[in-house]
């Protein structure tokens, strides 16, 4: 169990003394050294002059010339931060860190967590645009939808970096890569799979559209109020209006249970303890489950298996089959950096998906994605960036 805010572990206790111990889990490094007088005239004054008029006229040598070569800007309101909900920025700085971590010791990328005292997308759109000079990158996280959509479009249209919400796409990308050999597994044609994702926010909205764009038809979104379908009234804002029409196209109504009958997999990108051993059991034979709720899981792996679940998968490094976007993001910005991309198309993320389903070479049950810190999982998906 994590950290609820009103008891503690002792787990929870001696992460937070780790925490404690390391203060700033990033620095920032020098990549070349004062050793004289020399050195310091080269690389501040009177030498970063002639730099600045430089790129004063000629600012897409940026590139080439400062830190925008190799950096990105890990960038939250702490509106939606993991399975934890609206904690603010500073609930978010920890993941943005822990990140920024992640993008310098896997991609060896230069990020910095950046976490935002404003909910507000205007606003929000704004300051990004105001600071995005000095970026790569921008890596948007753990922004609550709807309004996550509108910050991304946006950005993506004003400027001519990258930008991608990882929630939305991230994860569309992990988890199409599972379930590519996930269906190996179980022997059932990926386009022929019948998929009910539980949880229509960021996460859900991104992973649809990239099945969808998969070639797979048969996806049923389930929020609070039960499955999106056309028509129905409640807690329908434009956006789920829009995944409505172009999903459920066997118009299932009701709830999640009713949604999760003859189903052969389970994506859950929701909350703790929302899916039940009877559901998975109404399932078709040999389902596949994907707990992604972090930092608890819809369903705990052992209860799964004991429903009948072939294969499980959570987002969590401490069970089998991790579905989660850190197996992603790294490479996706290190293809884009290096390849001066602009924009992350779907075409770059469904190849991204291909590129990390092939590194498991023998899929079995309790191994449908490389782990982590695999020294091939970053390189492979940043050839598909380009």
């Amino acid at each position: 169990m994590g950290y609820t805010g009103t008891t503690m572990t002792p787990k929870d206790e001696k992460i937070l003394k780790a925490f404690k111990k390391t203060g700033a889990r990033v620095a920032t490094t020098a990549r070349v050294h004062l050793r004289n007088k020399q050195d310091l005239a080269l690389y501040y004054t009177p030498g970063v002059g002639v730099a600045s008029l430089h790129l004063s006229k000629h600012p897409k040598d940026a590139r080439d010339l400062s830190v925008k070569k190799n950096s990105v800007a890990v960038i939250s309101d702490g509106s939606a931060v993991l399975g934890l909900g609206n904690i603010g920025p500073y609930g978010a700085l920890p993941v943005m860190e822990g990140k920024a971590l992640i993008f310098k010791e896997l991609a060896g990328i230069d990020a910095w967590p950046i976490v935002l005292d404003t909910q507000d997308p205007d606003e929000i759109v704004k300051t990004i645009m105001a600071i995005a000079p000095a970026w790569g990158g921008i890596n948007l996280e753990d922004i609550a939808a709807p309004q996550c959509f509108e910050i991304e479009q946006k950005l993506i249209k004003a400027l001519s970096i990258p930008v991608m919400h990882d929630d939305q796409h991230g994860t569309a990308i992990v988890v199409l890569a599972g379930l590519i050999n996930a269906s190996k597994v179980v022997k059932k044609k990926l386009t022929s799979l019948k998929i009910v994702i539980s949880g229509a926010g960021a996460a859900g909205s991104g992973t649809t559209e990239l099945l969808l764009s998969a070639g797979i038809t048969d996806i049923i979104l389930t929020d609070r109020t039960g499955t999106l379908y056309v028509g129905r009234k409640e807690g329908m804002t434009k956006h789920k209006k829009e995944l409505a029409r172009r999903t459920n196209p066997r118009n299932v109504k009701g709830d999640l249970a009713s949604a999760m009958r003859g189903a052969d997999v389970f994506i859950g990108l929701s909350g703790k303890g929302l899916l039940h051993s009877a559901e998975i059991k109404s399932m078709a034979p040999r389902s596949i489950v994907f707990a992604l709720a972090n930092p608890n899981p819809e369903i705990m792996p052992d209860e799964a298996k004991k429903a009948g679940a072939v294969v499980i998968a959570t987002g969590r490094s401490d069970f089998p089959n991790q579905i989660n976007n850190a197996l992603v993001f790294p490479g996706v910005f290190r293809g884009a950096l290096d390849n001066r991309v602009e924009a992350i198309t779907t075409t770059m993320q469904l190849k991204a998906a291909k590129a990390l389903a092939s590194l498991v070479t023998k899929p079995h049950a309790t191994h449908i994605v490389p782990e982590t810190l695999d020294k091939r999982v970053v390189p492979a998906i940043a050839k598909s960036i380009r």
